[in-house]
């Protein structure tokens, strides 16, 4: 069976790879969107969270000889709480004045990180062993599903939305986006909203590190791989809208099926249709799908 001309297992083959990559925008623009929508901070830096989750995974196992159920509570633990001693001796200076600080702070430290792990790890990519539990695959019928791939999409979107509703429909969300709105208030109150801040900015730079975790066994893993994604995902961020939690889940799953499937019928368009359709979005509406008009 062929759908337009493509053998559909060829088809399917190329919608899980686009909901994978689409699992992992949704997870990265998620971290960026709550840092910047709940402190303001564009966190250029964010790329490098996700590689250093990664080589938590691939060190580990190398060096340490641990599991890779391991690394996935270490990477985010040991990226979250570096994230929290970075907001504490810098971040946490640039909050009333222009973001372009935050940014141009964020993307040396990018730039300083990217350096420190190519004089230890070098350029060539190294890989991640598939957990044995969820090696081999699955036989559908219609199509073979990789065990591992399916297991990525399930936690990436569990995580995602567990954290739109931590933000949105609890107690603590709701003191979060307060104690960022009107911090002398919230403190009136007896709630730390330092301590917020810091946690949040540490549980941000955690989801870039998960995402990181995850993507070792798939990719290979190297000092750039965080470069080469940071741009793509601040596109997704910009179409969702700046600040918007549900908008950058929903933008990341669509934009990766929409690169996933125009690498079936139009490969050469695949590298560039993200910021084609940020472009469009950004025309039609400045402040992207979800976000509000100011």
């Amino acid at each position: 069976m062929d759908i337009f001309g493509i053998p559909i297992q060829a088809f399917l083959g190329q919608l899980l790879l686009g909901l994978v990559n689409g699992s992992f925008y949704a997870m990265l623009s998620l971290g960026l969107a709550v840092i910047f929508g709940l402190l303001g901070i564009v966190n250029f830096a964010h790329g490098v969270f996700y590689m250093m989750g990664a080589y938590v995974a691939f060190v580990s196992l190398d060096v340490f000889g641990l599991n890779y159920w391991l690394a996935l509570l270490l990477g985010p633990l040991l990226v979250g709480a570096l994230g929290v001693l970075l907001e504490r001796t810098l971040l946490k200076h640039l909050y009333k004045i222009d973001p372009i600080y935050g940014l141009l702070l964020t993307f040396g430290l990018a730039l300083i990180c990217e350096g420190i792990f190519r004089e230890f790890f070098g350029v060539s990519g190294q890989s991640y062993a598939v957990p044995e539990l969820l090696q081999g695959a699955t036989n559908l019928g219609f199509m073979i599903l990789p065990n591992y791939r399916a297991w990525v999409v399930l936690a990436s979107l569990s995580v995602c939305f567990g954290t739109w509703f931590v933000i949105e429909r609890t107690r603590l969300g709701s003191y979060l986006r307060a104690g960022t709105e009107n911090p002398q208030l919230v403190q009136a109150f007896g709630i730390n909203v330092p301590l917020m801040v810091m946690l949040t900015y540490g549980a941000g730079c955690g989801l870039a590190a998960l995402a990181g975790v995850l993507a070792a066994p798939v990719i290979q893993i190297n000092p750039l791989m965080g470069s080469n994604l940071i741009i793509v995902v601040f596109a997704v961020v910009v179409i969702g809208g700046m600040g918007s939690i549900m908008g950058s889940i929903i933008t990341g799953v669509a934009l990766g099926l929409i690169e996933g499937l125009t690498k079936v019928f139009y490969p050469e368009a695949s590298n560039i249709v993200v910021f084609v359709i940020m472009a469009i979005v950004l025309m039609i509406r400045p402040a992207g799908l979800f976000g509000k008009e100011a």
